[in-house]
């Protein structure tokens, strides 16, 4: 297991709000990944849609639909739990987004790099 990367300080993250999104590369090519808080929690994934894979936010860190309860995908409507990646609603209903592991401590939000996601900047 990679060492933690600082990604944010705790404060950017407010409650159903805008996303931190951050670079990574995935088996050599670039990918991002997003984290969000919805009800107090932190919640990461890969920006990443399950029906088609293409990034998710419809402005640069903007997931959550307008009822601020659930990630939609800009480009074909899929809508996600922000708390478990779940498909909801259309066209990838029970497929889910991947998670990542993210931590929150002293102030500040950090992210768990993988085999799979590693960090595409130097820390």
């Amino acid at each position: 297991m990679s060492a933690p990367v600082k990604l944010c300080p705790s404060a950017e993250l407010l409650d159903s709000g805008r996303a931190h999104v951050f670079d990574m590369i995935e088996f050599g090519r670039p990918v991002r990944g997003f984290v969000l808080r919805y009800e107090g929690q932190l919640a990461a994934y890969v920006n990443r849609c399950a029906h088609v894979p293409t990034e998710m936010d419809w402005q640069p860190g903007e997931f959550f639909d307008d009822s601020r309860h659930y990630i939609v995908c800009s480009m074909h409507g899929a809508v996600y739990h922000p708390t478990d990646g779940l498909c909801v609603g259309g066209p990838c209903a029970g497929a889910r987004l991947m998670p990542l592991r993210v931590e929150e401590r002293d102030g500040q939000v950090y992210w768990y790099p993988s085999d799979r996601f590693r960090p595409a900047f130097a820390d």
